[in-house]
């Protein structure tokens, strides 16, 4: 038995090195760089009606058709399933093993994943459809089935596939073992933990996220979208007030670290000694690696939360995607690295190691001292962590909606719920790098479609900001 599974895992590592490789990697940056000029680049020519009309409307109130759910609730809980670990732990790690510099090659990924995931929205409302319930439903494998037609219904069925699966180990069991660690780590700031307590911790923490995830999951689309609604600028804001607390603590050493994430980009050597072994290449595949990890831009997941939004035209709800990689990567990504760099001092980090939130951590107590940053960071992992398995949650309902039809869903959420505990208790290290191939699978189709209706994309856009002008 015990040989199988390491066959499996070194199976994975050499399908997981593919999947999130150079060449993957190059095929979604070439992506976003077509989609880009297709749209005539409304990441840069239209950010700021992009802003006004997204974050900018966000608390106007408005009466919602039936089955639908506000645009800004469809992107909170699009974002829910984006705002994670990555943005914590992720940055923290791209640090670690790449240097400073892999902050400038996320922000890179994360200008061409705006629009990206701009087209991957305005797709999700262009080629939506009704389920039994009324509610509207869609992502890649409507686009692709209703945009490229019924010839491509293979290709849409392997992404509902891959992403059926592939939310039990990256939008489940991963997330929660991540809140139920970092409890354990909390605890034992205040009080000595054996092996046998911290598991029963775990089996506390899993157990009430299952009751959670099946309370709110189980009242379909509209309560998922209320309860990430509620969550994610919470959790936002908690997060951004003790990270900017750090930064303006330390506000003299900002430019020192602006000018290390620039040179670390091309010189990473240059930065500190403990770069010395680290080229370019690992520089980028870091950094644009963890940025399309965090900001989930092209793997066609965030379409499946935006199509269930109530807008009158596809462009519309596309502007959310373009707000939500900016806020997702260039806003909260760049502030953890600053506390990371600030926090730590550029010199100090242990370089050539990923050793997940510690740096983050490290960052908060150089100024805040004590158990508190520990708590802090518990208590914003926790939140985002288990936003994330209610989005994903939801993702994995359409997917399995898509593939069996409206009777799956019900099994498929007391599966989903079986594994939170599950994942809440047991090591994940097959699972965790299993579910991660799989989520890097779901780019391949997911880019297929949208590469081959890019000239849909691109019509909707000019006809969008045309009559606009009118």
């Amino acid at each position: 038995m015990e040989g199988i599974v390491n066959w499996v895992k070194t199976a994975n590592e050499w399908l997981n090195n593919i999947v999130w490789g150079a060449p993957a990697m190059v095929l979604i940056l070439a992506a976003g760089a077509l989609l880009s000029i297709m749209t005539r680049f409304p990441q840069f020519t239209h950010f700021g009606y992009a802003i006004k009309n997204t974050i900018g409307k966000a608390f106007e109130k408005k009466q919602v058709s039936a089955g639908a759910v506000s645009p800004f609730k469809a992107m909170c809980t699009a974002l829910a399933a984006s705002l994670g670990t990555g943005n914590i732990a992720g940055v923290s790690g791209a640090i670690a093993i790449g240097g400073p510099g892999a902050v400038f090659w996320m922000w890179c990924s994360a200008l061409l994943g705006m629009c990206t995931k701009f087209s991957e929205v305005t797709l999700a409302i262009r080629y939506r459809e009704r389920n039994a319930k009324g509610e509207w439903v869609g992502g890649p494998m409507y686009y692709i089935k209703n945009g490229l037609g019924k010839r491509w219904r293979a290709l849409a069925s392997i992404f509902a596939l891959l992403g059926g699966v592939a939310c039990f180990g990256i939008g489940n069991m991963a997330q929660v073992n991540t809140i139920a660690s970092t409890v354990n780590s909390a605890v034992r700031e205040f009080t000595v933990t054996d092996e046998h307590q911290q598991k029963m911790i775990a089996l506390a923490v899993g157990l009430i996220c299952a009751v959670i995830i099946a309370v709110v999951l189980l009242g379909g689309v509209s309560r998922v979208a209320d309860v990430c609604a509620a969550l994610v600028p919470a959790m936002a804001i908690v997060y951004l007030l003790a990270a900017l607390t750090v930064i303006a603590l330390n506000i003299t050493a900002i430019p020192a670290a602006f000018a290390a994430i620039l040179r670390g980009a091309f010189r990473p050597a240059a930065v500190a000694g403990g770069l010395a072994g680290v080229g370019i290449r690992t520089v980028i595949q870091k950094g644009v690696g963890r940025g399309i990890f965090s900001n989930e831009a092209g793997l066609g997941s965030a379409p499946m939360a935006h199509a269930a939004a109530d807008v009158d035209h596809p462009v519309k709800q596309g502007l959310y995607g373009i707000f939500e990689v900016f806020m997702d990567t260039i806003v909260v990504c760049t502030i953890t690295a600053l506390v990371v760099l600030l926090g730590n001092g550029v010199e100090n980090i242990p370089y050539g190691t990923d050793i997940g939130a510690q740096l983050t951590i490290n960052g908060f107590q150089s100024v805040f001292g004590g158990p508190l940053p520990a708590v802090v960071v518990a208590v914003c992992l926790s939140l985002f962590a288990l936003s994330t398995i209610l989005s994903w949650g939801l993702y994995g309902v359409r997917c399995w909606e898509f593939l069996a039809g409206p009777r799956s869903i019900r099994i498929f959420q007391i599966f989903f719920v079986l594994f939170v505990v599950v994942g809440a208790v047991i090591k994940l290290d097959l699972a965790w790098g299993i579910a991660d191939t799989l989520n890097g699978l779901m780019a391949i189709p997911n880019l297929m479609g949208v590469i081959l209706l890019s000239p849909v994309v691109g019509k909707l856009t000019r006809d969008y900001f045309r009559s606009r002008q009118r």
